[in-house]
């Protein structure tokens, strides 16, 4: 046993010795990029394993077999937890895996547990880490280096650690149950219902938004298989194995941790720590420390019988969060207002243009300010013709936005109150007959041919609720200003307007929501 692996015990069993909030890291906190296709809200009592510590990792072959990784395969749960026990995992006592089917599990508490506590520890020696496989994988062959150079070419550079971790697991699933790892490797989900496990039917039931971002991720695989021809690690029969390619990804993009800082940053699978399921609110947050090794600390009390869950994304951007993990957040309160005509320039930017900040709100249907502001900056503003008894509105909007001149923004607003009102409406209502018509796509349907279908309707069916209440509140604003409109005609040059239709070449613009 090395010195550095004693140390590494003891200080395990030290941190379960105690629970301080001390543990609350100042820096490298994670997030986790992982899920399992549901989330559970469960309050069954589970009966609890006492963990146990080990001073060396077992690195005997497992003997199970070759991993099966087809989508009806079970996940085999107690050969994982019983080798992460015999390699120096850690649990709190009564923190264990709960399961509802046998399919999708998640961690949870059957005790009471205080904000600060360290619920879970994971040796470094067991974590995959990107930075450390780059020059495991690089000195194993010059092949290697070669893949991560044509992703740079190929404009996918950021995803050089997650290749790194992919190549891993396809070398791994190569070497069977010789493979150290395969207990972890088997505990791992097959069905996934994400935008990479997608079929091209399934793209098709998409609206606009979480089309692209799952294109975005369908393209990640397609430069994934492109590269990995140039290595030599992988037999050529399995790098034409989409199956195994898309189980690998997946593994990759729903359970590793990546650092808040961004992109391109060390990413790491942790073993054991990669079980818990996504919240809006959260119990658990997941850091490594300065030798790699894991660890999970609690941020809130959390009494028995709760989930502990982290974060996977911003909880108001539930698109995202459906096309890279493959789940439908009910909890999400609101979601991005699925305007993708507007550019990204740096004063929309400035006025507020974040899908996380840009929010229709689903219980309530309210409208948030940015999405006013950016809506009455880039669309409204952006087409009034100057003159020279207003002055450029558009910039003095722009100005007093960013001068925190708040009477100045509501008395511009009000003036276009109208304008930027049925600015949305319109884009509420052709988003609006896009779902319908997405609708009609997946009548007649069969689950069974198309498992994926459900949880893309689940997904509309929270937009389309969104939306229709959206549309409700902006209905009456409408009819409160008597009709169509009846606003504007003050000093900022609003426009008067007294009643009558809707403007036909307005109304029926075509938005290009496509970026």
């Amino acid at each position: 046993m090395s010195s550095t692996l004693v140390a590494q015990a003891s200080a395990a069993i030290a941190l379960f010795s105690t629970q301080t909030i001390a543990f609350a890291p100042s820096h490298t906190s994670l997030f986790s990029r992982h899920a399992s296709p549901q989330q559970h809200q469960q309050q069954h009592e589970i009966t609890p394993q006492s963990s146990s510590s080990t001073t060396s990792l077992n690195m005997e072959s497992c003997g199970f077999g070759k991993l099966d990784i087809d989508e009806n395969a079970p996940r085999s749960l107690p050969p994982f937890e019983s080798w992460c026990a015999e390699n120096g995992v850690q649990k709190m006592d009564g923190v264990e895996l709960y399961s509802e089917d046998g399919m999708d599990y998640q961690a949870v508490t059957t005790v009471d547990i205080p904000a600060g506590s360290t619920v879970m520890y994971i040796p470094a020696e067991l974590c995959l880490h990107s930075s450390s496989l780059e020059q495991e994988l690089c000195a194993m062959s010059p092949t290697v280096q070669q893949a991560a150079d044509q992703l740079t070419k190929i404009g996918s550079g950021n995803s050089i650690p997650d290749f790194y971790i992919f190549l891993k697991l396809l070398i791994e699933y190569e070497k069977e149950d010789q493979s150290f790892y395969f207990p972890y490797l088997d505990s791992f989900p097959r069905l996934y219902f994400n935008a990479a496990s997608m079929t091209d039917f399934c793209y098709e039931c998409l609206p606009p938004l979480v089309f692209s971002l799952s294109r975005m991720e369908r393209v990640k695989l397609e430069n994934f298989q492109q590269v990995l021809q140039k290595v030599d690690l992988v037999s050529a029969f399995n790098k034409q194995n989409m199956p195994l390619l898309k189980w690998a990804f997946n593994a990759v993009y729903t359970r590793a941790y990546a650092d808040k800082e961004g992109q391109g940053s060390d990413i790491t699978l942790t073993p054991m720590a990669d079980m818990f399921n996504h919240g809006t609110d959260t119990e658990v947050e997941v850091y490594f420390d300065e030798g790699g090794n894991g660890m999970a600390y609690t941020t809130v009390d959390v009494p028995a019988n709760s989930p502990l869950r982290i974060s996977y994304g911003c909880p108001t951007n539930p698109s995202f969060l459906f096309a890279r993990y493959g789940f439908m957040d009910d909890t999400s309160p609101a979601t991005f207002c699925k305007m993708m005509d507007i550019p990204k320039t740096p004063e929309n930017v400035d006025m507020g243009m974040d899908f996380s900040k840009m929010l229709f709100y689903h219980d309530t249907g309210d409208i948030s300010q940015e999405v006013m502001d950016v809506v009455l900056y880039a669309k409204v503003l952006a087409n009034i013709k100057y003159s020279p008894e207003v002055g450029d509105v558009k910039q003095q909007f722009y100005d007093a936005h960013m001068q925190g001149d708040e009477a100045t923004k509501a008395a511009i607003h009000e003036a276009y109150r109208f304008e930027t009102i049925s600015a949305i409406k319109r884009h509420v209502d052709t988003f609006m007959e896009q779902l319908i018509a997405l609708e009609g796509k997946s009548e007649g349907k069969s689950f069974e041919e198309h498992p994926r279908l459900p949880v893309i309707l689940h997904h509309n069916q929270f937009v389309k609720e969104t939306f229709s209440k959206v549309k409700q509140n902006l209905d009456g604003a409408v009819a409160e200003m008597g009709g169509p409109a009846n606003g504007g005609g003050d000093q900022w040059g609003g426009d008067e307007w007294n009643g009558g239709e809707w403007p036909a070449e307005e109304y029926n613009q075509e938005y290009a929501y496509m970026e």
